[in-house]
């Protein structure tokens, strides 16, 4: 696998950082959290490595922040 990308959003109630990612293969996949974006990518890099088996990981993770550009009219 070359790639995976992961969808992060802010999560409105707890204030954290979430990302996920669903198998294309439809067995599972990944979501974790983190305080900001340094502990985020700790998380994604410890879930990935528990999720794929030894050699088949992806060679790189992408994550994508999903947001809604708010713009303030005065």
């Amino acid at each position: 696998m070359e790639e995976i990308t992961l969808q992060v959003q802010r999560d409105e109630q707890s204030g954290l950082l979430v990302a996920s990612w669903d198998d294309p293969d439809g067995s599972g996949g990944i979501t974790t959290q983190g305080q900001d974006l340094r502990d985020l990518q700790q998380q994604i890099t410890e879930a990935v490595s528990v999720h794929f088996a030894e050699g088949a990981g992806p060679r790189r993770i992408r994550i994508h922040f999903v947001s809604d550009p708010i713009l303030a009219q005065a």
